[in-house]
């Protein structure tokens, strides 16, 4: 996210014709969408994208079981992680 982000505003820059990047290549200022691209097909491919997935679901998940265990006035078991 941070390189499309980063992408946009130096294509702005270019295109507005601000600061140093007025004299940049358009090659130097396309470089971060070419950076997302490559940083999610290695993200995807790797399975990194969807092991992070299935941790913040972990932690919601064991968070409804502990606030339910509180209410029923049972000891919370945590996880080690």
């Amino acid at each position: 996210m941070y390189l499309l982000i980063l992408g946009v505003i130096l294509m702005l820059m270019k295109y507005l014709e601000v600061g140093f990047v007025a004299d940049l290549s358009w090659w130097w200022v396309l470089t971060p969408f070419a950076l997302a691209v490559v940083w999610w097909a290695w993200a995807d491919a790797t399975g990194y994208t969807k092991r992070r997935e299935m941790d913040k679901m972990d932690k919601k998940k064991q968070g409804r079981i502990d606030k339910q265990r509180e209410n029923l006035g049972m000891k919370t078991k945590r996880r080690s992680r």
